[in-house]
C-alpha cells in the first residue's frame, strides 16, 4: 500500500458531509474560483488596447485567449491529480502564486508573444487550480445536496465573467491597462492564498493513510453517517438510478478508462455544440445589420441565463442524477441550437440568447457529479479535470470550426447544423450510458465482465 505523509492527508470525519462547515468550504470554493478564473474574462476586456500598443492584428491579439483556455485544459489534469495526491490548499499556493505572476508578467510584457505565454502560465497552473479541482472537492464534500453545491461552485466561473469584466474596463480608462493587469495580479494572488489557507483539512472520504478508499457503496449506510454508504445515490429520489450495489472498479459497468474515454468524447462533442453560440454570436450580429454592441449584449445575457441554468440544473441533479441531469440540458441545448435556424430577429435572437444560457449551463457541471457518482472518490480530481480538460478542448474545436465553415460557406446556417450534430453525438453517449444504467439497475448492480 503506497504511504505519504499524514500532514497532507488532514482528513475530515464523515459527520462534516451536507453539514455547516461544508458550507463554510462552499462559500470559500466560490471566492476562489471567481478570483482565480478572473483572466478567462479579462483578456478579451484588454484585447483591443494590447493590438493596438504592439501593432498587430486581431488573430494575433486573440492568441493569448486561446493559449490560455488550450493550458487551463491541460493543466486541469495535473492540479487535478496533484490535489488527489497532496490535498487542495498546496494546488492552491502554487496556483496563487501563477495567477500573481501571471498578470504582473503580462503587465510588463514587451511583446504579443510574452503577453500570451503569461497568459498560458496563468491557465496552465493558475486558473486551472481553481475549476477542475475544487468542483471534485466540492462533490466530496456532500451527499443530499451534492448537485446544488457543484453548481454553485461552477457559477463561480460565470460570476467572474460578469464580476471582473467591468472593473478592468474603468481601470484601463483610468490608468491603463499595464497598471491595471499589475494590480488585478496582487488583489486576485493575495485573495487566492488567503482564501486557500481555509482549505487545509481533506474532504471526508479521502483517508488518512493515503490510500483514499472510499467505504463500499454495499457496506451499511448506519457506520459512519448515511453519507459514506448512500455514496453511489446523490439523493433519494435518484437511488433507483445508481445501484447500491454499484462497482466502482466498473463505472458503467465497463472499465474505467473506456468509461473515462466515452465521458471525455461526450465532453468535446457538447461543448462544440456550445461554442457556436458563444464564440460567434457577436459576428453573427455583426453579419445580420445589427453591430456587435447588440452581440455582445446578447451573450452578458447568456451567461447571465448561465448562472440561473447552472443552479437550477443543481437542484434538478439531486432528483434525478447526474446522466439524466446531462441528458436533458443536452436535450435543450439542442433545441436551442435549432432555434437559431429559423429566427434571426433582434428580438428573437434575445430571447433564443437567454434560452440557450438557461439550457445549456448546466451541462459541465453534471460531468462532475456522474464521475463521484460511479467513480471511486480518490480519483476525483484527476478524472474531472480530464473530462473538463475534454470540455475545453471542445471550446477551442467548436470555435475555430465554425468559423472554418463560416468562410467556406458565407453562412452561420451550416455552422449551426454543424454544432447540433455534435450534439447529437453527446446525447447518444450520454443515453447508452443511461441505459447501461438501467440495465445495471436491473440486475442489482452487477453487469457482465463481458460488457465492458
Amino acid at each position: 500500500m503506497r504511504t505519504t505523509p499524514a500532514s497532507a492527508h488532514i482528513a475530515a470525519p464523515a459527520s462534516l458531509i451536507d453539514s455547516p462547515q461544508a458550507a463554510w468550504r462552499l462559500l470559500t470554493t466560490l471566492g476562489l474560483v471567481v478570483l482565480g478564473n478572473s483572466s478567462m474574462y479579462v483578456v478579451s476586456v484588454v484585447l483591443p488596447a494590447v493590438q493596438a500598443e504592439f501593432g498587430v492584428g486581431r488573430a494575433d491579439a486573440s492568441l493569448p485567449y486561446t493559449l490560455m483556455m488550450v493550458c487551463l485544459g491541460l493543466g486541469g489534469l495535473w492540479t487535478g491529480r496533484m490535489a488527489d495526491r497532496h490535498g487542495l490548499m498546496p494546488v492552491l499556493c502554487v496556483g496563487a502564486v501563477a495567477v500573481c505572476g501571471g498578470f504582473v508578467w503580462a503587465g510588463l510584457s514587451g511583446s504579443i508573444w510574452v503577453f500570451g505565454l503569461a497568459h498560458g502560465l496563468m491557465g496552465l497552473v493558475g486558473s486551472s487550480a481553481t475549476f477542475a479541482p475544487l468542483m471534485a472537492d466540492t462533490a466530496l464534500w456532500w451527499n443530499k445536496r451534492r448537485g446544488i453545491a457543484v453548481a454553485i461552485c461552477a457559477s463561480g466561473n460565470y460570476i467572474a465573467g460578469a464580476l471582473w469584466p467591468p472593473i478592468v474596463q474603468h481601470g484601463i480608462e483610468a490608468i491603463g491597462w499595464r497598471h491595471t493587469y499589475v494590480l488585478m495580479g496582487l488583489v486576485c494572488g493575495a485573495g487566492m492564498l488567503l482564501l486557500a489557507l481555509r482549505m487545509r483539512q481533506r474532504a471526508p472520504l479521502v483517508l488518512m493513510d493515503g490510500a483514499a478508499s472510499a467505504v463500499p457503496a454495499s457496506s451499511s449506510p448506519s457506520a459512519g453517517g448515511a453519507a459514506l454508504g448512500a455514496a453511489a445515490s446523490p439523493a433519494t429520489a435518484s437511488a433507483s438510478l445508481v445501484p447500491l450495489a454499484l462497482d466502482r472498479s466498473r463505472p458503467f459497468g465497463l472499465r474505467p478508462v473506456h468509461a473515462q474515454l466515452l465521458l471525455c468524447v461526450a465532453g468535446v462533442a457538447c461543448c462544440v455544440a456550445m461554442a457556436m453560440p458563444q464564440v460567434h454570436i457577436v459576428a453573427y450580429c455583426t453579419d445580420l445589420g445589427f453591430g456587435a454592441a447588440r452581440g455582445a449584449e446578447m451573450l452578458s445575457l447568456m451567461l447571465a441565463c448561465g448562472i440561473v441554468s447552472r443552479l437550477v440544473s443543481g437542484v434538478i441533479c439531486d432528483r434525478i442524477g447526474g446522466v439524466r441531469t446531462l441528458l436533458l440540458g443536452s436535450a435543450l441545448q439542442g433545441v436551442g441550437l435549432m432555434l437559431f435556424l429559423p429566427f434571426d430577429g433582434l428580438v428573437p435572437l434575445y430571447v433564443i440568447s437567454a434560452m440557450f444560457g438557461l439550457f445549456q449551463g448546466g451541462i459541465v457541471p453534471a460531468y462532475a457529479i456522474i464521475i463521484r457518482e460511479y467513480f471511486a472518490p480518490q480519483e476525483a480530481g484527476a478524472r474531472v479535470g480530464a473530462v473538463i480538460m475534454a470540455t475545453l478542448i471542445g471550446m477551442a474545436l467548436g470555435g475555430w470550426m465554425s468559423g472554418w465553415i463560416f468562410d467556406v460557406t458565407g453562412s452561420y446556417h451550416a455552422a449551426f447544423i454543424n454544432g447540433m450534430g455534435w450534439n447529437l453525438l453527446n446525447l447518444s453517449i450520454m443515453g447508452w450510458l443511461y441505459w447501461r444504467v438501467r440495465r445495471q439497475g436491473a440486475t442489482g448492480g452487477r453487469m457482465q465482465p463481458s460488457a465492458g
